[in-house]
């Protein structure tokens, strides 16, 4: 029955591949049936023609129900594959339209030489330097799934920056990063209170690093301004006709003035006034020519005497500032400018003084209007009266002659056009803009990249060549992937495959050359190609799908469910989830698969299923009939469950359920987050988690979820602050866990640990539910070790599992294992292993409990399960080490290396090679890993030592 459902979905004949013969055989009119009865009638008289027209009455009904059975069920399976068709009405995935994504990044074929090179030259280069070094590491790690580490950089960028534009990009680019612009009640302008992202503190002039993370003047008390009002009008009225020496006549009208006073406002007017020319003679000078008024006139002079504006209308000072570019006043075209700047607040008021500050090159005025823009994104980029500034070659022009076009601008705007929409005519005026700004050789390898990228998504394939092919030659290796790609979309299938073959030849290999080259091959060659992708880095997504469709043409769904299994156990994405669903309906598996398109909405609400065909959330419209029905008791439970078995996807599948009945529960949101940052997802994550900041019922929750939100994007202190906040309006267990966990990462001192341990037992005498006490609970029962205190801990972890938060199972362990109860510890992580759905972490951690050949199995098993836990490998080195197994040992940590360039790896290579007198290969893996961390010490350690090893060998 399989066969047939499978082997006529794809020709969408689902009902008549499900007919059967054996119904239709069964004929109440058949000889043999009749003859029988009739004749055990005729011969046996009244009696026995009784008895056998009973016994063939029986039979004839007997076969009536059998017939009725089978009709049943003929009916049953027709409306089961009528559901299947309708829930696959695009039939099953097929491998053709399966294609990995050329990522829009830098991507180095030598990752790790990459990471220590410009680690090398942000180190040694001038300070003034510095900004655009930590622009390309940003650069560099976009394209890593830890966004801590971009950020980082973006900081970094920012402290270092020099001029007030670099200052207004980089801490709008912060701010964007955290996704305020959906947080509702806040605006564009508003300040965090630290001078790293404070609109004020970027317009200011000057650098100085150190200061980017103190409080900025938004947060401080306001001062009492002087009063001198009365001083400022009586200096403007000191002038009058009797008064001056010389006068301005413009129109009918006429302005006197001190002849020195106006001179002083600039060389041009020095000149004019006491030079050779006519007006140096003459006590009344015609000045109607000029473009100013009488008005404007007079609030010159105002300023030729008390050097301020403040008292002046805006188109007052407009027309002070054409003056003053006129007649080269540099003095009071720096006050106008810093006046209309500070007026400019919103983007109305933006996009009528950038035409201003353009047309008279007023920096600052600029930069604030810039500033109104870029912390207005997303918006911002599709209103046409804000992108007609930065578009065209013109417009980038004009703000070049005003010092605001900049590399680090364009690619930040290129970024948000991208995200928004890859293919449309802004993203692509944009990245070109991108390109006339570029200089260096990885910008250029940046944006010829990002052009190709985006060529092929718009199907212009000779452009996307053209672009990739520049970005080849500027260096960029990773863009031969795009180049192949837009040869094999033009029909030069073999010159792709050429390609490909020529780029593993010549370089190291790595998975995504095997994954590429399997595109343009064919059976045999191509799933080895995939093998061999998988092998060099099981972090690629494209060839488990490949493999799990092209077993699903072969209706062997189970077994394609199992493959792409593998993946989402350690690597979870929208696509693989949509991917299992799909399999998960023809297997008539509706629980499952409601299940994995639920989950796969909390990444990505607007996801499209069957190849864009479908909208997500109509498809769980259409599965929601044929599933289990929960109500929000009965989701409760359900969530318990999955929680305590480690269930992510799961509980999140539970989640979005929950949440589509009372979409406005915050505390629902929340958890979403916190289930999506255990996947990995931060940037779901910080969306769920922003939602959970709107949904707020009340001011202390709303500060809960602001300071989470901060501490995620790398502000520890500003998210203690918003704890302590939300605690001195109400005591809360969010406040107090928020607190005590953003203490908690950090050394503690002894004292702190007490802290710690105070603030979460206030946590626990607050009221929540048993998934977060579990988790509190399990937290404090690991600062109770850290104090070793073992006792109170064990009591904590026994309290959390009697809630059914599983995870305790892993601190009791270590609480055993402190104790010298080995066997103990063991058989705890032998019962969170046969509890949790993801174990992967459980197997690491037992292997730690058990003898060398039993941990080598727990760890086997655990890089099986999830290749990206680094611990295995380094254990496993670490043996080799041990047995003098040098080479095995350094291939098996660069093994991990390739996919995954960790801090703790490169650190523990770069040891090893230390220890084997390859003082090169150590000082190269110690600044790699330098990049990643930058103040880890004991790589800094083993980095300054190689490094002298390396100075005495050169000498």
């Amino acid at each position: 029955m399989q066969h047939n459902i499978f082997t006529t979905m794809r020709s969408l004949k689902l009902i008549d591949g499900c007919k059967g013969t054996q119904i239709y055989s069964l004929n109440p009119s058949n000889p043999t049936i009749n003859g029988g009865g009739g004749g055990g009638g005729g011969g046996g008289g009244g009696g026995g023609g009784g008895g056998g027209g009973v016994a063939g009455e029986k039979l004839l009904h007997h076969l009536h129900d059998h017939a009725g059975v089978h009709a049943n069920r003929y009916k049953s399976n027709q409306n089961c594959h009528t559901v299947v068709e309708t829930l696959l009405p695009h039939g099953l995935p097929k491998v053709d339209l399966l294609d990995p994504q050329i990522e829009p990044y830098l991507k180095s074929v030598n990752f790790v030489e990459t990471l220590a090179d410009v680690y090398r030259r942000t180190e040694n280069c001038h300070q003034s330097e510095k900004s655009e070094a930590y622009l390309e590491q940003c650069a560099i790690f976009r394209g890593l799934p830890d966004p801590k580490l971009f950020r980082r950089s973006l900081r970094s960028a920012r402290k270092h920056a020099v001029d007030a534009h670099s200052k207004v990009v980089i801490s709008a680019w912060l701010k964007y990063e955290r996704r305020e612009d959906e947080l509702i009640g806040t605006s564009a302008m508003d300040c965090c209170g630290w001078n790293i992202e404070c609109p004020k503190a970027a317009l200011a002039s000057g650098y100085n690093p150190e200061s980017i993370f103190d409080p900025c003047v938004c947060s401080r008390p306001p001062q009492e301004d002087v009063d001198d009002e009365g001083s400022v009008e009586d200096e403007e009225c000191s002038t009058s006709v009797e008064d001056g020496d010389m006068s301005f006549c413009i129109g009918d009208k006429e302005v006197r003035c001190f002849r020195y006073n106006i001179a002083g406002l600039s060389r041009p007017f020095n000149t004019m006034l006491y030079g050779s020319f006519v007006e140096s003679r003459r006590e009344r000078i015609n000045f109607s020519q000029n473009g100013i008024s009488a008005d404007g006139m007079r609030a010159a002079e105002i300023f030729s005497r008390t050097k301020k504006i403040d008292s002046f209308d805006p188109p007052i000072v407009l027309e002070l500032l054409s003056l003053a570019n006129k007649f080269c006043c540099d003095e009071m075209k720096s006050a106008c400018d810093v006046y209309l700047a500070s007026l400019v607040s919103d983007i109305d008021s933006a996009v009528l003084f950038m035409e201003y500050g353009l047309e008279e090159t007023a920096y600052l005025l600029v930069a604030a209007c810039l500033q109104v823009f870029l912390r207005e994104l997303p918006n911002s980029i599709n209103d046409p009266n804000v992108v007609r500034f930065f578009c065209s070659s013109e417009a980038r022009e004009r703000l070049a002659m005003v010092g605001h076009a900049s590399f680090v601008l364009y690619y930040f705007l290129s970024l948000i056009a991208m995200e928004d929409d890859m293919k449309s005519n802004t993203t692509v005026m944009l990245l070109e803009r991108l390109g006339e700004c570029g200089s260096s050789s990885w910008q250029k390898q940046l944006v010829n990249h990002l052009l190709g990228c985006v060529m092929l998504e718009r199907n212009e394939y000779k452009d996307a060549q053209h672009w990739f092919q520049a970005s080849v030659d500027a260096g960029h290796t990773y863009s031969l992937v795009g180049l192949a790609r837009a040869k094999y979309r033009r029909g030069h299938k073999f010159s792709a495959y050429k390609q490909m073959n020529s780029l593993i030849s010549e370089y190291t290999p790595v998975g995504w050359m095997y994954q590429e080259r399997s595109l343009y091959c064919l059976g045999k060659e191509k799933m080895m190609d995939l093998n061999t992708a998988t092998e060099l880095d099981p972090t690629l997504s494209f060839p488990y799908m490949y493999r799990a469709v092209l077993m699903a043409e072969d209706n062997k769904i189970g077994a394609a469910i199992s493959e792409i299994n593998k993946i989402v156990g350690f690597k979870v994405s929208a696509e693989c989830l949509a991917l299992r669903a799909w399999f998960s309906i023809a297997m008539e598996d509706y629980d499952g698969a409601l299940r994995d398109v639920r989950a796969l909405l909390t990444f990505e609400p607007n996801y499209m299923m069957f190849n864009g065909k479908m909208h997500a959330e109509q498809l769980v419209e259409l599965l929601r009939h044929h599933g289990q029905q929960w109500n929000q008791a009965d989701c409760w439970m359900q969530l318990y469950d999955r929680w305590s078995s480690v269930d992510d996807i799961g509980s999140l599948a539970v989640v979005h359920q929950m949440l589509a009945n009372d979409p406005g529960r915050s505390l629902l949101w929340f958890r979403q987050s916190l289930l999506l940052l255990r996947l990995n997802s931060q940037k779901a994550a910080m969306r769920s988690l922003r939602l959970a900041r709107n949904y707020s019922s009340s001011e202390h929750e709303r500060l809960v979820y602001e300071g989470w939100i901060l501490y995620d994007t790398g502000h520890r202190e500003e998210a203690l602050a918003k704890a302590e906040e939300s605690i001195s309006i109400q005591r809360s267990f969010e406040a107090f866990f928020l607190k005590a966990y953003a203490l908690a990462d950090s050394s503690l001192d002894s004292e702190t640990s007490q802290y710690v341990i105070g603030l979460l037992e206030e946590a626990l005498k607050c009221p929540s539910d048993g998934l977060r006490k579990g988790q509190a609970l399990n937290n404090l029962g690991s600062v109770y070790v850290d104090c070793e205190n073992l006792d109170r801990a064990r009591v904590c972890y026994i309290n959390a599992l009697t809630i059914k938060h599983t995870r305790a199972h892993q601190g009791l362990a270590r609480v055993y294992h402190l104790k010298n109860q080995r066997k103990h510890a063991y058989d705890e992580m032998t019962r969170l292993i046969e509890k949790a759905r993801n174990n992967a972490s459980a197997y690491e951690k037992r292997s730690e409990y058990c003898d060398r050949d039993m941990a080598k199995n727990d760890l086997s098993m655990a890089t099986q399960l999830d290749p990206l836990r680094t611990y295995p490998y380094r254990y496993r080195a670490a043996v080799l080490m041990d047995d003098h197994k040098e080479a095995e040992a350094i291939a098996e940590l660069t093994k991990a290396i390739a996919f995954k360039p960790d801090l703790q790896l490169l650190h523990l290579r770069a040891a090893f090679q230390e220890s084997m007198g390859d003082f090169v290969a150590t000082l190269r893996d110690c600044e790699a890993a330098l990049c990643l961390d930058p103040s880890h010490g004991d790589t800094l350690e083993l980095c300054n030592r190689a490094r002298e090893r390396c100075n005495e060998q050169q000498k």
